[in-house]
């Protein structure tokens, strides 16, 4: 019996260590468990408020850029509410608040949306705007469809949070958790206030429903129920309980009142957590009904306790305790029996060999022992023995054996753990989810990340922003192929780094997938020479732009998918008005200067999706893609315009710059790639001849006046090999004595059926194809036959030609004209050039070189037009001119416009101390004729006196012509 007490004893004492030992093993992992989930939860917050803080960033700079100021072109519905909803969101304010503000809200945020939503949403249970005006812009469109048109949205918790009486610091904040009797979901909310210069414009928010924070509690992951946990603010109260519900039927915006835990000790629990802190209180339950552990929420003020009862966890050692007793009861008899074998023959000598062999035993010396076999107790003890210490051996054989192969694989492992640790390649091991668990040494020094922040990060937070979109595409071929190979920008706070991603799958001893390796190169040379490659074939050296290649590419593209239907496009064509004067005036560097500060302009006002190129010269072109409509093209443009508005400082100077624009959509002007290049062309030429500084969108006229164009450019070809041209003369009057000093020589074109064509139907044409000069070649040779005509006749007459732009520049044309005056005997000192200011600027030096190789033949220089070009005093005092004509302009208004007067007056005046002739030209009225004349202004022409006149016709003009 005392052999049978003892086994007991011995059995009970080795339970109680072992439930000691298992509830101390069992309250340091729950620890470990509420340590782990909280600081999970408190990360998930914290990656939360920063993905919701760039996103407020971005609306409130979206809303900083744009002008709150749009037309009303929503309507109200019939419970007094405007709402608005496309594929991303919806909008909602009341309508007596529907203003031009409120409606320029509508348009920008909607776009902004477009964009942000689908990145929020990953994250949140929805995303929103809510301004100051009670407008909201909201993803998903379901709480901005449903909220009644008399909410007011100052009195809800995710408004006032944040408001500058609430918030001063303007720091982001969670609500309490409350009640949203839309969404019918108990939530808390991230609320950042928007400022813009200073101003509270409104808050943006983003909502986290309760029951997925309470799905990230350890209970949720065990299956075996026996670890719970809840959470508990400040005020004791339970956020949570395992086996209770929340009540989802109350008023916007209830504050969630908790509930108590079921159990009076963990209540005790709470309380001594809240007063004396967590390790006081963890200590205070060791010898409880429960194992208790907790954790701070700090991000929202909550504490996670995570509890185990202990009888459920000495449940197994309880179940364990009756075999265990049994076995010693069991081990006491047998000892009992030997005892009662002392009576027997050898039974001492048999004990002790036995003793012997397992003492040897139990030294590890596994050798047999040679014991007896006979068939009493001791002998099947002895067999049993030799049984057992066969089995041991062979286990201590297997065991050593497992050893050397667990030894083996530790050596093979820390082997490749150096290999990997060394490797010139970023290595990353992640589990079956892309979780990263391991990266190299290598990789996080050429990233310059931080190993532990990234542990148990999604893969994917490795990748550069604009690669997200391949994180579908990885997984989808990691589950259909299990394995990935591409390209990868990574990206860890500012430094970025193209790699060569390989990702490959671990499998288990089962052939499941474990783990995943990735493998990363660095390409970073290789893709900055390619980059450079592609810069030197597609982009423009100067500006960076897109050169004519890549454009025309774009172009082809944009008409592939407008013909598939994804969206409309429009393309612009636009070059600088007065560029050349410009470059001409201050040389090409400044000209280079400033084609780069006009690529500047362009890419801050428009699009990445848009394509921007440089064509050549001053010629640009823009690709717009996704244009709904001709008013949202004429949008862009005028916002290009005026980013040309503010002038370019080069060098010392500063110049204005504008540009003439013209606009074709497609497909609705063509859908093919000449046509819409030619459509652009015609729509920007347009504009420039309406003045310049605006843009024009191609209509079905212009394809006409091109073709127009093009039929005068041949009827001009045909009238100079026909010789359709005469040449008018207007009478240059000198009103002192009514006499006749001269002529000015015009141009007509008389067609085969005796109709005029207007000069400024065919000039222009005359003057972009060239014909101009050939043209102006037969008016001189005309101009001087008339001259000496009338010189035949005893008629003293100067007669003025024009010269036009292409003629002047001809280096040719003081060999022309002596050639002509010697053949036609014209005397040069009866010959007057006249010129335009704008043909004089540019090229300066080339200009009077050309000024002086004329007035060299003897003949005089008029500068036409003046005062309506570039005058300038100091150019006008080095060009070697004769005589200025007063622009009719100023003339036609003369005496109702004061200023017209006294420009007149100080034109003339200032030509007189110049010792220069002046001439008034269109002259209509006899108050401007004495006007002139009490300004001693005496050479004057228009209609007044006479309208231009063929030759034949001078005779009945009853002048007196100066003989």
């Amino acid at each position: 019996m005392s052999i049978l007490l003892a086994g007991l004893i011995i059995g009970y004492a080795v339970i109680l260590f072992q439930e000691d030992t298992v509830l101390k093993q069992q309250q340091s992992f729950i620890g470990k468990t509420a340590v782990h989930h909280a600081e999970m939860i408190n990360n998930n917050f914290l990656h939360k408020e920063q993905k919701a803080i760039a996103a407020n960033q971005i609306v409130s700079r979206s809303i900083s850029q744009s002008k709150l100021n749009a037309g009303l072109s929503l309507r109200a519905a019939a419970d007094g509410s405007v709402r608005e909803q496309d594929e991303y969101s919806a909008a909602f304010v009341a309508a007596q608040r529907y203003n031009q503000r409120t409606a320029a809200l509508f348009n920008t945020t909607a776009e902004l949306w477009r964009q942000l939503a689908p990145l929020m949403l990953q994250d949140f249970f929805n995303f929103y705007f809510i301004s100051k005006e009670q407008f909201i812009r909201i993803s998903p469109s379901d709480w901005a469809l449903q909220v009644e048109s008399e909410h007011d949205f100052s009195q809800d918790v995710f408004y006032q949070i944040a408001t500058p009486e609430q918030n001063p610091v303007r720091q982001p904040r969670w609500t309490p958790l409350y009640y949203d009797n839309i969404w019918k979901k108990w939530m808390t909310s991230l609320i950042i206030p928007v400022y813009v210069k200073d101003e509270f414009i409104g808050v943006t928010g983003a909502d986290y429903v309760l029951d997925d924070i309470l799905l990230q509690l350890p209970s949720a992951a065990v299956s075996d129920n026996i670890i719970r946990a809840f959470v508990f603010d400040k005020n004791g109260s339970v956020v949570q309980n395992s086996g209770k519900s929340l009540n989802n039927e109350l008023a916007m915006n209830s504050p969630f009142a908790g509930q108590g835990p079921d159990n009076t000790q963990l209540q005790q629990y709470i309380q001594q957590v809240l007063t004396n802190g967590l390790s006081s209180a963890d200590d205070s339950v060791a010898n409880s009904q429960q194992l208790v552990a907790s954790a701070a929420i700090e991000r929202m003020g909550w504490y996670l306790a995570v509890y185990a009862d202990k009888h459920r966890v000495v449940a197994s050692v309880t179940n364990f305790r009756g075999k265990l007793i049994v076995v010693f009861v069991m081990i006491a008899l047998v000892v009992a029996m030997l005892l009662q074998l002392v009576v027997y023959h050898f039974i001492l000598k048999r004990l002790n060999r036995l003793s012997a062999a397992i003492n040897r035993l139990s030294r590890g010396d596994l050798q047999q022992s040679d014991l007896d076999n006979n068939a009493d107790e001791i002998g099947i003890l002895n067999q049993a023995f030799g049984s057992m210490s066969a089995e041991i051996s062979d286990l201590v054989n297997g065991l050593n054996a497992r050893i050397e192969e667990k030894e083996q694989a530790e050596r093979s492992a820390r082997k490749l753990s150096k290999a990997v640790s060394f490797s010139s390649s970023g290595i990353v091991l992640t589990d079956q989810r892309l979780n990263i668990e391991y990266i190299n040494p290598f990789l996080i020094e050429i990233i310059g990340c931080d190993a532990e922040q990234l542990q148990q990060q999604p893969l994917a937070n490795l990748f550069a922003d604009e690669m997200h979109h391949l994180e579908e595409e990885i997984s989808h071929t990691l589950n259909e192929r299990q394995h990935w190979r591409g390209d990868m920008l990574l990206q860890h706070k500012e430094r970025q780094l193209w790699v060569s991603l390989a990702i490959a799958p671990i499998r288990d001893e089962k052939g499941g997938i474990s783990n995943y390796v990735c493998a990363m190169q660095d390409i970073s040379f290789i893709k900055q020479s390619q980059k450079k490659m592609e810069q030197l074939a597609y982009y423009d050296v100067l500006t960076g732009l897109a050169n004519r290649s890549y454009f025309r590419d774009q172009l082809r593209k944009a008409i592939a998918m407008s013909h598939r239907g994804y969206y409309n496009f429009a393309l612009l064509y636009f070059d600088l008005d007065e560029f050349k004067r410009i470059n001409d005036t201050l040389g090409h560097d400044a000209g280079d200067e400033l084609l780069k500060e006009v690529a500047k302009r362009l890419i801050s006002r428009l699009r990445e999706e848009d394509t921007i190129a440089r064509l050549g010269g001053d010629e640009f072109a823009v690709i717009l893609s996704g244009i709904a409509d001709r008013g949202q093209a004429s949008a862009i443009a005028t916002n290009l315009q005026q980013a040309f508005a503010a002038p370019v400082k080069l060098g010392h100077q500063e110049v204005s710059i504008s540009a003439s624009i013209g606009i074709t959509v497609a497909p609705e002007d063509a859908s093919e790639e000449e046509l819409l290049l030619k459509h652009a062309d015609l729509a920007m030429y347009e504009a420039k001849a309406r003045g310049k500084n605006t843009f024009h969108f191609f209509s079905a006229d212009l394809n006409e006046a091109a073709n127009e164009r093009l039929l005068i450019e041949n009827q001009l070809r045909e009238a100079i090999r026909e010789h359709q041209f005469l040449l008018y003369y207007q009478p240059k009057i000198d009103i002192r004595d009514n006499s006749i000093i001269g002529y000015e020589t015009l141009l007509r074109w008389l067609r085969p059926d005796n109709t005029l064509v207007p000069p400024l139907r065919f000039i222009p044409v005359a003057e972009s194809t060239g014909l101009i000069v050939q043209i102006g070649e037969w008016i001189i040779w005309e101009a001087c036959r008339f001259l000496s005509r009338q010189h035949s006749r005893g008629h003293n007459v100067s007669l003025s030609i024009n010269l036009s732009v292409r003629q002047f520049r001809d280096d040719n044309l003081p060999e022309i004209v002596d050639r002509i005056m010697k053949r036609t005997g014209a005397n040069p000192a009866n010959i007057i050039f006249e010129i335009t200011e704008s043909m004089l600027m540019g090229d300066t030096d080339a200009a009077i070189n050309q000024l002086n190789q004329l007035k060299r033949l003897g003949v005089s220089l008029s500068i036409d037009d003046f005062g309506t070009g570039y005058s300038s005093l100091s150019y006008l005092k080095r060009f070697p001119v004769d005589e200025l004509k007063i622009d009719r302009s100023f003339v036609k208004d003369i005496p109702d416009d004061s200023n017209d007067m006294d420009i007149v007056a100080a034109i003339i005046a200032m030509a007189q101390k110049m010792n220069l002739r002046v001439v008034a030209e269109g002259v209509e009225t006899v108050e401007q004729v004495e006007f002139l004349r009490k300004n001693a202004c005496y050479y004057v022409q228009g209609y007044y006196f006479s309208m231009p006149l063929a030759e034949q016709e001078l005779n009945r003009l009853n002048y007196v012509i100066n003989s």
